[in-house]
């Protein structure tokens, strides 16, 4: 049975990149019959985030990834967060000592710089020097006594080139005299990645490992290990690189470079205000803007929201909150390095399991074509059933904390319809929210009462349109359509005309459901009351 795994580390939100990951290992394990483990890889204490495993399993539930095995479902082979593992990665360090496979080391990270200097200095690649006695573990608690940190390091004895066998790329042959002797139990307590992966994909029994490209340079690390401890060696794709628009890879670093970029062209902005903004110290913002450190997501996003500046989506999470489908997502995410070999693209996640083939896999980079990617939006919004597309809509409202989220099911299946033809949910939450706002809070594009309001006439036909409404003795869609088109008959000007100056008037702006759908949507003393308030504000301009 193919059994394979996505192994994320809470260190930040889930980028798309992993997400794509976690699709491909995803799919070959649903395509094969075979099982999905998660697992968090969290032995790095200093850079995990509190919120960021809660983020990365919302983010995989969210885009229909679900796992067999793994958190807060459980299973045979837990725990599944590398941090509960520590006595399963001690037991194997131990026989790695006992049989002179790896041995302790003292050094601190100054002589290990100093070591590393003197190898640049003679134009070689840097080698730890392997002791010619291995110290025994008396010798590493005096060692620890005496506040030296305490590493244990694999010695590499291998002189035969290490071939890696890649279901993309072939075989790719290392030089095992290249790599060194190299740390495998961190001076924390904690074993390094090589260490742990290695340990839980044989305990686990993956059998089929599809991870990014960067890896590939890990895997003869990987298999010296698994020889080591005398592990079998699993199947590995490396998949290839996926590349912005820009050429470069993908990075989640976009996101605060973009905001940097965008607050020191802001000469007039305060600096205190936004550090109190994202719960961040003067100090801590300042050194973000000089590129000497970065600020956690929800301090990025919460400046970048006070600005009114659009960061460009890299983390899942930002995908949704954009308001694109998870549909569109897995669909775009899948055809990133792979392709179905009939000319499909567009494909739900049954149609995208029954065609999943690793033969099918690319080398080249694939292109994070955003273009393409709102373009499968829009199909999916036609495509998938309505109820489905409601429930992603309130999804999308509770997590942007829109006051449309204050909208029963009934009335968000009704905006969702009125809006037939929106491009993300984010388009009919844009359109729709000037009705669940106070009525002296709308807010009036500037553009739009250049083009409308300011128009001469415009503010006489609100008044128009005002009396008529009071007269009206049924207030309907209907109704109020024939009104309208009578009264562009009346000035012999077309039914926009018209039109507009009661849209920007009721909503603020120039886009909004139809007229007659967005009147409606208000009712009609809200109606008149926002006609009225537009009249007082713009009579004398």
């Amino acid at each position: 049975m193919i059994v394979t795994r996505f192994a994320p580390s809470p260190t930040g939100y889930l980028h798309v990149g992993g997400a794509r990951t976690a699709l491909f290992n995803w799919l070959l394990a649903r395509r094969s019959g075979g099982k999905f483990l998660l697992r968090i890889e969290d032995t790095d204490l200093k850079r995990n985030t509190p919120t960021a495993m809660r983020q990365v399993l919302d983010d995989l539930r969210w885009l229909g990834i679900d796992w067999d095995e793994g958190p807060e479902i459980g299973g045979p082979h837990g725990p599944y967060l590398q941090s509960q593992r520590r006595e399963i990665y001690d037991r194997y360090v131990r026989q790695l000592i006992t049989q002179k496979k790896a041995y302790y080391c003292f050094d601190t990270p100054e002589e290990i710089d100093r070591l590393r200097k003197d190898a640049e200095d003679r134009k070689q690649v840097f080698l730890y020097p392997r002791p010619e006695r291995f110290p025994d573990p008396s010798e590493a608690e005096k060692a620890a006594a005496e506040g030296r940190p305490v590493t244990v390091r694999l010695a590499v004895t291998e002189t035969e080139p290490i071939v890696v066998r890649d279901l993309l790329r072939g075989e790719v042959t290392f030089n095992p005299a290249e790599i060194g002797d190299f740390v495998i139990l961190k001076s924390d307590g904690f074993p390094t990645y090589h260490m742990a992966v290695v340990i839980d994909d044989e305990l686990m029994g993956v059998t089929h490992v599809i991870r990014g490209q960067e890896h590939l340079m890990n895997t003869p690390n990987h298999q010296l290990l698994q020889k080591a401890l005398g592990f079998r060696i699993p199947e590995y794709l490396h998949m290839s690189v996926t590349v912005s628009d820009s050429g470069g890879k993908l990075s989640k670093r976009e996101r605060p470079e973009h905001l940097r970029k965008a607050i020191l062209e802001k000469k007039d902005a305060d600096r205190d205000e936004l550090a109190k903004v994202g719960r961040i110290s003067r100090q801590q913002l300042d050194s973000f803007l000089l590129k000497e450190s970065i600020p956690d997501m929800p301090a990025i996003d919460a400046i970048a929201a006070h600005l009114g500046i659009h960061l460009p989506e890299i983390n899942v999470v930002d995908f949704l909150k954009s308001g694109y489908l998870p549909e569109a997502m897995v669909n775009f995410l899948a055809l990133l390095g792979w392709n179905p070999g009939d000319g499909r693209e567009v494909m739900d996640r049954q149609e995208l399991i029954e065609a999943f083939d690793l033969s099918r896999m690319n080398k080249s980079n694939s292109l994070f074509d955003r273009q393409k990617l709102m373009s499968f939006n829009t199909e999916h919004i036609k495509r998938v059933p309505p109820e489905i597309l409601v429930s992603h809509f309130r999804r999308f409202l509770e997590v942007v904390h829109s006051p449309v989220a204050q909208a029963d099911d009934q009335l968000a299946a009704h905006l969702v319809r009125i809006n037939e033809g929106a491009r993300t949910l984010a388009q009919i939450e844009e359109k729709c929210r000037f009705a669940f706002v106070p009525d002296e809070a709308i807010e009036y594009d500037l553009q739009a009462v250049k083009k409308v309001l300011r128009k001469e006439g415009a503010i006489d036909i609100l008044k128009i349109i005002a009396e008529r409404l009071k007269a009206m003795s049924e207030f309907t869609a209907e109704g109020l359509e024939t009104m309208l088109r009578q009264l562009a008959e009346e000035k012999q000007a077309g039914l926009g005309k018209v039109a507009q100056p009661l849209r920007v008037a009721i909503t603020g702006a120039t886009i909004s459901p139809p007229i007659f759908d967005a009147v409606k949507l208000l009712g009609l003393d809200r109606t008149l009351r926002r006609i009225h308030q537009t009249i007082e504000r713009f009579k004398d301009e």
